[in-house]
């Protein structure tokens, strides 16, 4: 009998991939260095990679970010360049990218990574669905609220005025002479 292959699953937690998730120019989109750091190579290695197979990773699938755009992100995340840092900006994945990181890095690790790297990414386009939802929900709700205050305002108005109106004078009994 033929021997199996041993398979291993990596188990990633979600959360330590959606903080590794920015948004940048409207885009859900993952550093070079924090991938290399997912898949267990260097950020050398994994540009390599795609230096090699530019032709799968047009301008939407992965992008280098300007110098103003590296510098912005160090500060958001709190990193420190290190000793020696980077000669180049770094390069960013959109979720198309990072899939088709796992044809280019075929590793094990790679694939386990990728999984639940597409997993991490559905999460968050849901959550902002139930954001979105939410969201509507909320205005609809303050869209309410004004025609309500319109209506109770009217009702306070009217409870004021009747409040506030000053009781009749009480007409004396008897004889009024023209002096009252």
């Amino acid at each position: 009998m033929p021997k199996k292959k041993k398979t291993s699953t990596i188990a990633i937690p979600s959360e330590l991939i959606e903080k590794r998730i920015y948004l940048v120019r409207g885009q859900k989109v993952m550093l070079d260095s924090d991938l290399a750091d997912l898949y267990g190579v260097t950020t050398g290695n994994l540009n390599l990679a795609v230096r090699r197979n530019k032709s799968r990773f047009p301008q939407d699938f992965m992008f280098q970010l300007t110098a103003e755009e590296a510098k912005s992100l160090l500060l958001q995340t709190a990193r420190s360049k290190g000793r020696g840092g980077r000669r180049t900006p770094p390069s960013v994945f959109t979720e198309q990218g990072v899939a088709m990181l796992s044809s280019v890095l075929r590793s094990e690790q790679a694939v386990q990574v990728n999984i639940a790297i597409m997993r991490a990414f559905v999460r968050l386009r849901e959550l902002l669905v139930i954001h979105k939802d939410l969201a509507n929900k909320i205005e609809d709700l303050e869209r309410q609220d004004a025609e309500h205050d319109a209506k109770f305002r009217v009702v306070f108005e009217a409870i004021r005025e009747l409040v506030e109106e000053t009781p009749p004078l009480k007409q004396r009994i008897g004889f009024k002479s023209d002096d009252d």
